[in-house]
């Protein structure tokens, strides 16, 4: 935004990262109003306790030349939309989402966090590091965070700019990046990048983005992260790389990793001591030394006025970081522990990527290995679970009861093959024949076979990037309640 615009209308004003973006400019002294459907969303709450005026209907008269930008969700557009058609009559310059969000980039030294699996829950930690660390930065992330109050901003000040990036149809090329975290590359969004080549090389073309002198710090256990970071080094655009991991040299390696007491406890090479997580796995390890490796470039320019190299964060900032990071709760749907009631653990997590669900399974059993592990999963979009087929079958190893339902479908999509859910949970069962593994099409349908079916000391957990996360919450409000009637606290 060359031009800091001094009121914007926003069209689908709820979604997630609309409204985030709405509450920084409103923050930064810019008015904002904005309109939606009248479905009910977490963001209603926060729209609210801003003072943001929005309505719950579309009227093209509420648009005119008051307004100096208007800025749209993906699910509209000036061919089916009242208000964006106005605007365009108008010539009242109107915006994607993910435009917006880059020209809002333009105005600070900016971070760009992406990958095919973590960005979210890594622009978390690093929101939480900031803010222990001191360092003056606004941060926007993909999802409600719980340590920022349930919202997916942190506003802690106007000088570096961190934000969930998404590759989905390339949208991050209108970032305006001086540093990216590069956390994975592999197959994934097949209805837009039909083969590995097609989604890598948006990663690169993302890297190519940096300045002559920017950082690309990238997970070196990720085969596809570490080709991307050697592109970049063939290219010879002067970009400094960093390389973090298990795997990796310097400063960024994870050295150790153990569960002691439901606490992930690691160390990384370039600081003293130790640090904790209550978060399982050893990716969330990797998303907290991705995290770090930004947050130590930032605080060195704060500290001492460049990134040259090194290690930075004094022996304060470290100690906080430390205990920010052991008190990180996560976002919403990142593992996510929903409740305990009846002896029964209830969680919920967003993974629908092989790789994320055997991380994810893998990360909950290394720090419940007692606990028997029952998952009701719904896989998102026909065509992920068609190009992945194989993967999906196999990445089941860390339960020991699963659910499976039906495809949750995208309207992006144009699917014609014939895999479905019952395809899914057919592979799965023939290769996993030790395991227990049902098939209930719709996932409410489940809820009393579950009823019956859970006891003390199991976990529950709903996956998938699907609408079957509703059946957590009524079976924790289940429990809870008969424990309740027979005076148990959960």
């Amino acid at each position: 935004m060359g031009i800091t615009p001094s009121s914007v209308y926003f069209v689908g004003i709820k979604g997630t990262g609309v409204c985030a973006l709405a509450e920084l400019m409103h923050n930064s002294g810019i008015k904002c109003r904005g309109s939606d459907t009248p479905e009910i969303f977490y963001t209603d709450k926060i729209l609210k306790e801003l003072n943001i005026p929005y309505y719950e209907n579309f009227d093209a008269s509420r648009i005119d030349s008051s307004f100096d930008m208007v800025i749209h969700s993906a699910a509209y557009s000036p061919d089916s939309n009242p208000e964006l058609a106005q605007a365009v009559k108008l010539n009242i310059p109107v915006l994607k989402y993910t435009d917006a969000l880059g020209e809002w980039s333009r105005r600070f030294d900016s971070a760009g966090i992406c990958g095919v699996h973590g960005k979210t829950t890594t622009t978390a930690i690093c929101g939480v590091m900031m803010r222990a660390a001191g360092i003056p930065a606004q941060i926007l992330a993909g999802s409600a965070v719980l340590d920022f109050n349930g919202r997916s901003t942190l506003n802690l000040g106007e000088k570096y700019f961190i934000a969930e990036t998404c590759e989905y149809r390339r949208h991050f090329l209108s970032f305006h990046p001086k540093r990216i975290i590069l956390t994975a590359v592999e197959s994934d969004h097949q209805d837009c990048f039909p083969d590995y080549e097609s989604i890598r090389g948006a990663f690169a073309e993302y890297c190519r983005l940096l300045p002559e002198g920017g950082q690309l710090i990238y997970c070196a256990d990720d085969a596809g992260a570490s080709e991307v970071a050697r592109i970049m080094e063939g290219e010879k655009r002067g970009i400094r790389l960093v390389p973090y991991g298990f795997t990796a040299e310097g400063g960024y390696k994870i050295v150790s990793y153990n569960v002691e007491n439901e606490r992930a406890v690691f160390e990384i090479a370039g600081f003293p001591g130790v640090f904790k997580m209550r978060i399982p796995g050893r990716h969330e390890a990797l998303n907290a030394a991705a995290a770090l490796a930004l947050v130590s470039l930032l605080s060195e320019i704060e500290n001492n006025g460049s990134s040259a190299g090194g290690n930075s964060p004094n022996e304060n900032q470290i100690q906080s970081i430390k205990n920010a990071l052991e008190n990180f709760k996560s976002t919403k749907r990142r593992s996510e522990i929903i409740g305990e009631a009846g002896g029964v653990l209830f969680m919920d997590d967003y993974g629908h990527h092989p790789t994320a669900i055997n991380s994810t399974l893998g990360g909950i059993k290394s720090f419940y290995p007692e606990r028997r592990l029952i998952v009701s999963f719904m896989s998102h979009t026909y065509t992920r679970t068609s190009a992945l087929l194989e993967e999906f079958a196999s990445c089941f190893g860390g339960a020991d009861v699963i659910f499976f339902h039906k495809i949750y479908a995208s309207a992006r999509e144009n699917y014609r093959g014939g895999v479905n859910g019952r395809t899914l949970y057919e592979k799965t069962a023939a290769i996993n024949s030790g395991k227990t593994v049902n098939y209930i099409e719709e996932p409410d349908d489940a809820y009393q076979p579950l009823c019956e079916m859970l006891k003390p000391g199991d976990i529950f957990l709903t996956l998938g990037a699907g609408n079957n996360w509703p059946l957590c919450e009524k079976l924790f409000t289940h429990f809870k309640a008969i424990g309740e009637k027979h005076g148990v606290s959960s």
